[in-house]
């Protein structure tokens, strides 16, 4: 048995890399028109290669007493790929039978892309079996998409005029950590497909490569491994390992429904001569949106004259940017509470005691981020009026893009204002409002939400000489407050060393353009003074990798290198440290 499925392992991965081969040719080569006709004979004979092994795959597992589920659905989808490019075909015939196929044949080559993927999800999960180390892996993940992406980028047909290696790596590593930082035109030096490939890599970054290849490899193994399981729960900060890969589907169908809905909001907002593709730049947007990425299709972001006063689109922008800077956790912990509030209302079913439904984490995240928010608006309105706003007639135009500015600068991205034209203070203001960033486990960088708000607790708690921060009838584990101060530490070593740096290679910037810079990239926010593609190569590379580190956190994988398993069994004795 062990030695037939050696031979049929070995064989399926000899058609992955086929199947890898065929897909980056397929799609990633342009001016190769003279071998297309070809795909007509090459991609039904490659599915049906496919569906003749997991025939052969289905047949042994059940000869052996397993119900062959991953085969089984596999044989299902490749046979509908099939009878649907046919039916496409015969639905939409113009000319020949042969012709109509090949026109149809979209179906099958997206199709195959798709299975590809779920074979890269199924791959994964034994790597959890090979080694498992969340944070590595955690970091590994965040390194594979940014190396792949820039393989595709450097594709012939990602790009009008070629791109270098550094460019390359450049836009892929700002898309993989949801950053926006951009040294060439996402709009006019992007193909269609690469555009698609940088949407891809967003929207893997924000939500976590890992979170989707185990919703899939969930589905097509019928359940998780304990490892697997282990392993979502550290990423996800899931408190029971019970649920936690329902919890993964949750996160995933959630994600997905909330870009539909922004995407089906923008395309309504546009009109169909603003822009050539607008069911495309709809989707792109509210995935951007949503995975606080800030990359636009519009040379200019929505500062462009299009979209500069299209302020329903803004808003929803901003809807978009917010829930996924809260995380799907808050939302989630928010709607649990208004269900069984609304249940216990109009009593529906047994009364539920719902004091304590929202966590401490959920409400200091949104008191929190209220505040900023409001905080962040308000000092626009004050500081620019005679900057940004003065181009805004009514007031509620004002109000739109003093909150926008607000909201965009915690890791969002977008801009709808030229940032060039900001006083100093309304920099300074946006850079610690960059610097705070997102909350926890959602799809926004910097030092987090929560981070700052321990802090700030802290001095108070430090004043008062009491030994534990305090909220309500709580009290925060000593470990949090620490983590909490490490994370602010280490942050502020990564920007100042990244200021230097860039000081060095380009010192015909200003202080504060570099700075801006150097925040934006450290809390994966993506808004520039304009500096980003006149940059040296070295300073390219030093923002590569603090866009990174920005992303994955350091802390995170200082822990996985350094975390020892084993406890020590006694202590030392205490001294103190005199701090002031």
């Amino acid at each position: 048995m062990w030695n037939r499925l050696t031979l049929s392992n070995i064989a399926l991965l000899f058609l992955d890399l086929i199947l890898i081969v065929f897909l980056v040719y397929d799609f990633g080569f342009k001016n190769f028109d003279e071998l297309r006709q070809y795909k007509i004979i090459v991609l039904p004979c490659l599915v049906l290669a496919l569906i003749a092994f997991n025939l052969y795959k289905y047949h042994i597992f059940r000869k052996h007493g397993d119900n062959g589920t991953t085969p089984k659905i596999n044989l299902i989808y490749l046979s509908f790929l099939i009878v649907f490019e046919v039916v496409f075909a015969l639905f939409n015939s113009e000319k020949s039978l042969a012709e109509d196929l090949f026109n149809a044949r979209y179906i099958l080559e997206y199709g195959l892309l798709f299975y590809f993927l779920t074979r890269l999800s199924l791959l994964l999960r034994r790597v959890y079996a090979l080694y498992f180390n969340p944070a590595i892996l955690f970091v590994g993940s965040f390194g594979l998409i940014a190396l792949v992406g820039t393989f595709l980028l450097k594709l012939p047909a990602a790009t009008v005029n070629g791109i270098s290696f550094i460019d390359a790596l450049f836009t892929s590593t700002s898309a993989t950590a949801v950053t926006g930082l951009i040294v060439v035109d996402t709009a006019l030096d992007f193909t269609a497909f690469g555009q698609t490939v940088i949407m891809v890599l967003f929207q893997l970054g924000g939500l976590g490569m890992l979170t989707f290849t185990s919703f899939f490899a969930y589905f097509f193994k019928t359940g998780a491994s304990y490892r697997e399981s282990l392993y979502m729960q550290n990423i996800l900060g899931h408190d029971r390992l019970g649920g936690v890969m329902a919890r993964v589907i949750q996160i995933v169908i959630f994600s997905l429904a909330i870009e539909a809905l922004g995407a089906l909001f923008i395309y309504f907002s546009l009109s169909p001569e603003m822009v050539e593709r607008r069911g495309f730049f709809a989707v792109f947007h509210a995935i951007s949106a949503y995975c606080n990425a800030g990359f636009s299709l519009a040379s200019d972001g929505l500062y462009d004259e299009g979209f500069r006063f299209n302020y329903f689109m803004q808003w929803t922008v901003m809807v978009l940017i917010v829930f996924g800077g809260l995380g799907y956790h808050i939302a989630f912990n928010v709607t649990q509470y208004l269900r069984d509030l609304v249940k216990n209302v109009f009593k529906i079913g047994k009364k539920k005691f719902i004091a304590r439904i929202v966590l401490l984490n959920t409400k200091i995240t949104i008191v929190t981020t209220a505040i900023l928010i409001v905080a962040g608006t308000v000092f626009f309105l004050f500081s620019e009026q005679a900057t940004i706003l003065q181009e805004h007639t009514t007031n509620f135009g004002k109000l739109t893009t003093a909150l926008f500015a607000s909201v965009t600068s915690r890791t969002a991205g977008f801009n709808t204002v030229d940032m060039a034209d900001f006083t100093i203070p309304g920099l300074l203001f946006m850079i610690f409002l960059m610097w705070i960033g997102a909350s926890p486990a959602s799809t926004g960088g910097g030092i987090k939400t929560t981070t700052f708000a321990l802090a700030t607790l802290n001095i108070f708690t430090v004043a008062r000489d009491s030994p534990f921060i305090e909220i309500g009838t709580r009290r925060i584990a000593s470990d949090a407050v620490k983590r909490a101060f490490a994370i602010i530490s280490i942050s502020l070593v990564i920007i100042g060393s990244g200021i230097l740096l860039l000081l060095i290679f380009n010192p015909e910037f200003t202080l504060i353009q570099i700075a801006f810079e150097v925040f934006s990239a450290f809390s994966t926010v993506g808004l520039s003074m304009g500096i980003t593609a006149a940059l040296s190569e070295n300073s390219k590379y030093v923002i590569i990798f603090i866009m990174f580190i920005g992303r994955i956190g350091l802390l995170n994988l200082m822990i996985g290198l350094l975390r020892r398993v084993d406890q020590s069994g006694y202590q030392y004795p205490e001294e103190n440290v005199m701090i002031n």
